[in-house]
């Protein structure tokens, strides 16, 4: 007999009635993103009939404009076709547009009055949540002016008024520090949730239930065992036409800072007190401020930086990243990055952690291995050596999201040994509804719950660390970056860079 699930507290709760205002409404995250998970939980049954959507935005439209354009987005997007267009019509109905620009305090001041006038209010009452789904320039100044309009949150009030803040959050500490000192003068850290949609994903949060509701992991999870980890982020994307942005940022900001340090934060730390976001947020906390960085020489032989060259994917012409638009014509800003870090305690202490990242790569994938140390090979060295395959646990995030074990066996009729595989995938082994990252990121908010998005002291240690790389790079630069090929999984020196270690990359299609 199948065991029954053990459902934490609030699992399956109803999200309260809440006014969600989406300010840059207009733009692309609203359409393909945000809309398409309220609308999926609309469908799922975990919003109030008290929850009002009013998006927030300069261009001029109605409110009819503004939900026709929303259905036609959802109608492209939406992973569960056709739409259902009985519960989108409910949901429509509770969608308003007000317009405004993101600087002027009049529209604020008006947006508040609209708050007040809608059918919805006599249930969301002054509960808010307000989703900054803009350029960052745009974050600090519409804090204040949501201060200055009384929608920020009220002391000794029950009802919450919370803040979504996507990324990028800064660009490097200075700025960091200074953006969360805006936001704390008029929102309360745990009002404060910080966005970043990897850490929604369902393999994602699996880690923390994989790793502490299990007994066989732990006694294998430390440097005694384990020989290395590596974590990819590859994108198969080129730059394409975010090219104004991209290039002040770079593969070291844009995606090493955030997504692959939050990833190595829930393999590398210790068991929390609890499950909640406080006692697992200070557990990731201490993984950060135990990265060792060296000597800026050592510091610079550790880091690999190269730029995608002009090429194709998949016969699909790739110009060159100095070729695309926004892009300086002899940019140096690096398009991949690859890193080896140690995390310097004792769990850890001699366990280097490979991370890479980069555009234009030959496929979409982001996975953890965990490396474990070769077996004593006295009873294969003669035939085998150091051939003996370590065994390796595989975390997929995307795509196809699940775990798989690799490990030595027999091969069927000779006397040979040979990789194999035990896997679970999500959309294999289960039928339950696998839900978008957004999708639990929104209700997480909703709820208060801010165990998976970023605190404030971990942004800061995280940009700590990517400063010090980037300030040894910027002191000693280089002609000329190390090229890739477009279709290819980043430059040779990133080969390089485990070789002189005798170890490899697994490339997501090993195992």
């Amino acid at each position: 007999m199948e065991a029954q699930p053990c459902v934490l507290e609030n699992e399956a709760a109803k999200v309260p009635p809440t006014s969600i205002v989406i300010f840059g409404a207009t733009g692309d995250l609203t359409h393909r993103k945000i809309i398409p998970a309220i609308y999926h939980l609309e469908k799922e049954g975990r919003l109030d009939a008290g929850c009002a959507i009013i998006g927030y935005a300069r261009r001029p439209k109605t409110d009819d404009e503004f939900r026709a354009e929303l259905r036609q987005a959802l109608g492209e997007v939406s992973r569960s076709k056709p739409v259902d267009e009985t519960i989108w019509r409910r949901l429509a109905n509770r969608i308003y547009y007000q317009q405004g620009d993101l600087l002027d305090e009049q529209g604020y001041q008006q947006l508040a009055a609209r708050l007040q006038a809608l059918p919805e209010s006599a249930r969301f009452g002054q509960t808010h949540l307000f989703y900054l789904a803009t350029a960052p320039e745009y974050f600090g100044p519409i804090a204040e002016r949501l201060a200055r309009a009384g929608l920020t949150p009220l002391p000794g009030s029950p009802a919450p008024r919370r803040l979504i803040v996507e990324k990028p959050f800064g660009r490097d500490l200075s700025s960091a520090q200074e953006l969360n000192r805006i936001l704390h003068t008029h929102f309360p850290e745990d009002s404060i949730f910080r966005i970043d949609h990897y850490l929604g994903k369902e393999t994602v949060q699996n880690l923390l239930y994989f790793r502490f509701g299990n007994s066989i992991y732990e006694p294998l999870w430390n440097r005694r065992y384990i020989d290395h980890v590596q974590i990819t982020v590859a994108e198969k994307l080129e730059v394409g036409r975010r090219g104004g942005y991209y290039d002040s940022a770079g593969a070291l900001r844009d995606m090493l800072q955030n997504h692959i340090f939050q990833l190595l934060t829930l393999i590398a730390m210790e068991p929390p007190a609890s499950l909640r976001a406080a006692a697992i947020h200070a557990e990731k906390l201490k993984v950060l401020q135990s990265i060792a960085l060296p000597a800026e020489d050592e510091l610079l032989a550790r880091s690999v930086r190269a730029q995608y060259a002009a090429g194709a994917i998949d016969g699909r012409p790739i110009p060159a990243y100095c070729q695309e638009p926004g892009v300086a014509p002899h940019s140096k800003t690096e398009t991949f990055v690859a890193w080896k870090l140690e995390v310097d305690n004792w769990r850890w202490s001699g366990v280097p952690f490979y991370v890479r990242t980069g555009k234009a790569l030959a496929r979409q994938f982001t996975e953890i291995n965990i490396v474990f140390n070769r077996p004593p090979s006295v009873l294969f060295a003669a035939v085998c050596g150091q051939r003996l395959s370590r065994n390796v646990l595989r975390i997929r995030i995307q795509p196809n999201e699940g775990i798989q074990w690799i490990f030595n066996a027999k091969l069927p009729g000779r006397q040979a040994i040979h990789e194999v595989g035990m896997d679970f995938f999500y959309r294999k082994d289960s039928s339950q509804y696998l839900p978008e990252a957004y999708e639990r990121l929104l209700v997480d908010a909703l709820v208060g719950d801010a165990t998976l998005f970023m605190r404030s002291d971990e942004v800061e240690a995280a940009w700590g660390i990517v400063d010090r790389l980037r300030e040894a790079w910027d002191r000693q630069p280089i002609p000329d970056l190390p090229l890739y090929q477009p279709g290819a999984l980043g430059p040779a020196e990133a080969d390089a860079l485990l070789e002189r270690d005798q170890r490899h990359w697994r490339n997501g299609d090993e195992g």
